[in-house]
């Protein structure tokens, strides 16, 4: 999933789209899946699961995804247990599908995530599994991982259970639809639910001193060949959800670390460099930022509907860029086993569809919870997975930049010339005259080259090349 989500409309003829398809061309991405995959992929989504499973049929299960999304990973049913709560959180089981040391698995492990452009997808998995056998789609039966979180009023974990069960969705919701029918008082429980628990998550989340990014969203539409910008704000509801994603990524995080053997997504502290560099943008968006306060005070306080506080929002993705995979073993504990971000113990578990190593982690998770050892495969890979992410995230760390790079060329193609005002936010090593520039209206950045460039002071800037076919933005000092 894109840590910058950017979605572009228009004909596929138009030039920013076909720019984006040159970039996936340039990169080398495959646009379908070798003749084997497929075929395994069919085969596997006929066959019934090697496996034997719980029947949990029975539980209302619903997933919330965005409109028209096939890969559904993630299910859920939210009760109350007492004065606490119940959690069931139903995640695709994809091992069910994909033999070990097979086509699809090594199709899997050389494309590692789906890849997000703004226009389309590049999926990790065939659409017959991803989008259909796999997938966690309303009034169908399908193999899951079955997480059973109970909280207590205050929404702390009290007790964790993770087994295979099938598992029934009875309905596909969205995000506006869920906001909705919360706002108006027509949710039913296991849907209302998901506010209170997703608010007490959240109180839990500022105690712990964990900072969850309400990214907007930047749609760029195109008509008669303008591009003009904007930003869909996220609704409370994307976060609540997002919350039980954390809440499963945690508890799985824990799982793994009592048991001795396991794979984290951890973060350091951000950097000085790296907060002093988000500094100069809040300076060059006019937001501000007192010395006297913290990174997290500052992001709870900024209101993603202001277009200069979702360009922040969206530079603050940034600080997550030192995220990997640890990976240890036989009790043998990394000397990193938190998430900055999340400020706790954490795994990716929740989006086996769309990424690699959520499938190790819960083979991993379902091992320690029934106290035995994991299947031979997944020990037998766990070492390389981390290098194998490192890859698949510079990847995707490509795409983002240079779609972004190609979005940004296609909104200022026609202002080749304006003076804008904006202020240097990075200089390149051992290169002074080169640097990153943060505009303030439109709020996008680019590359700026000139003598004596001003670190951390505003300036006005030329543009001197924008196009999205051929030439990234550039400017230089007006």
């Amino acid at each position: 999933m894109p840590r910058r989500k950017l979605r572009v409309t228009g004909a596929p003829e138009a030039p920013l789209r076909a720019a984006l398809a040159a970039l996936r061309t340039g990169l080398g991405l495959p646009r379908d899946f070798p003749p084997e995959v497929l075929q395994e992929a069919e085969h596997a989504a006929k066959a019934a699961p090697p496996m034997s499973y719980a029947d949990a049929t029975d539980i209302p299960f619903y997933t919330v995804d965005p409109p028209g999304a096939a890969d559904l990973d993630q299910a859920a049913h939210l009760s109350r247990r007492g004065t606490g709560y119940r959690v069931r959180y139903a995640i695709a089981d994809v091992a069910a599908f994909v033999t070990p040391g097979g086509a699809l698995d090594a199709e899997a492990h050389r494309r590692v995530n789906t890849l997000y452009f703004p226009d389309e997808k590049v999926p990790l998995h065939p659409d017959v599994l991803g989008e259909d056998a796999a997938s966690l789609l309303p009034d169908r039966t399908r193999p899951a991982v079955l997480w059973t979180v109970d909280l207590d009023a205050d929404g702390r974990t009290v007790a964790v259970d993770v087994r295979r069960a099938l598992v029934r969705s009875r309905a596909r919701l969205d995000y506006a639809g869920v906001q909705r029918l919360i706002d108006g008082g027509t949710a039913e429980e296991p849907v209302a639910l998901l506010a209170e628990i997703g608010r007490a998550r959240q109180r839990l989340e500022v105690e712990r001193g964990g900072i969850s990014l309400g990214v907007p969203e930047q749609i760029v539409t195109e008509r008669d060949h303008t591009y003009r910008p904007g930003f869909r704000a996220p609704l409370p509801a994307e976060d609540w959800n997002a919350q039980l994603s954390l809440l499963t990524g945690m508890a799985a995080a824990d799982l793994m670390l009592a048991a001795g053997t396991g794979i984290l997504r951890t973060l350091p502290p951000a950097p000085d460099g790296a907060v002093a560099r988000l500094r100069r943008t809040a300076v060059a968006l006019h937001i501000d930022w007192p010395h006297h306060v913290s990174y997290a005070a500052l992001i709870r306080g900024l209101d993603p509907h202001r277009p200069d506080h979702a360009a922040f929002l969206q530079e603050c993705t940034t600080l997550l860029r030192g995220a990997g995979y640890t990976v240890f073993r036989d009790g043998e504990l990394p000397p990193i086993t938190t998430h900055a971000a999340v400020a706790a113990p954490y795994a990716h578990c929740t989006a086996p569809l769309r990424r690699l190593a959520d499938r190790y982690a819960s083979e991993l998770c379902l091992a320690a919870a029934a106290g035995r050892e994991a299947p031979a495969w997944v020990p037998a890979a766990l070492d390389a997975l981390p290098r194998r992410m490192a890859e698949g995230s510079r990847l995707a760390g490509t795409v983002e930049r240079e779609s972004v790079d190609i979005v940004e060329a296609a909104l200022l193609k026609d202002r080749v010339g304006d003076v804008f005002d904006g202020c240097v936010i990075e200089l390149a090593d051992h290169r002074p005259t080169v640097g990153t520039v943060q505009l303030v209206t439109p709020a996008v950045i680019g590359r700026i080259e000139g003598d004596h460039l001003p670190l951390g002071e505003r300036l006005r800037v030329r543009l001197t090349q924008a196009d999205p076919g051929t030439a990234k933005i550039l400017f230089a000092p007006a």
